[in-house]
């Protein structure tokens, strides 16, 4: 099996785990967070990054919970605004539960054709990459959704922010596969 077959089945699993994960907190919340603008979704997003490149500056976890839990998280909350972005407020309150997770799949779905374009392009090259390398980059990233949330969504050449949530999601994926093989760590 090749590397892309590799990242490709990893994806999956992964995001397997996270549905199942989104799906039981929605059974047990129901669709409370469709009340949150996409402005606090990126700051959730946000928080959760940020507690990742703590953790791995100063080599401490306090509460617990790991830098694959946190990234397990940033991906659920990525595709939470991704499916804000594209649905009206009204429609979000009265989807289904079949509605909400066959939308999840399609985002899912879509974001995995993402990757395995780029991975066409690039290679696997995030395999050489460190963890805290591409945290920064999903910081960065962060930083640049906010920037078209304050410009209300507009941008001049730069691609909006749902391309930069997709871009969130995978490198999440790309770190918990590198904290799972326990490669390419900061020392």
């Amino acid at each position: 099996m090749n590397m892309e077959n590799t990242t490709i089945n990893s994806f999956k699993k992964i995001i397997a785990n996270c549905q199942e994960v989104f799906l039981k907190k929605n059974q047990d919340y129901g669709m409370s967070w469709t009340i949150m603008r996409l402005s606090s979704l990126t700051d959730q997003i946000y928080i959760k990054a940020k507690r990742i490149r703590n953790i791995q500056e100063s080599k401490r976890n306090v509460i617990g919970d790991s830098q694959q839990d946190e990234f397990h998280s940033i991906i659920n909350y990525c595709i939470m605004a991704m499916i804000i972005a594209t649905n009206k407020p009204e429609g979000l309150e009265s989807m289904s539960f079949e509605a909400l997770k066959a939308r999840y799949t399609e985002i899912v779905n879509d974001t995995l054709d993402l990757l395995s374009r780029k991975n066409t392009d690039y290679g696997e090259v995030w395999r050489d990459m460190r963890v805290s390398s591409m945290t920064d980059i999903i910081l960065a990233k962060l930083l640049r959704i906010k920037q078209i949330e304050d410009n209300q969504g507009e941008t001049t050449i730069s691609e909006g922010a749902y391309s930069n949530y997709q871009d969130i999601l995978n490198y999440s994926i790309f770190c918990i596969i590198q904290l799972s093989e326990g490669s390419n760590l900061d020392s």
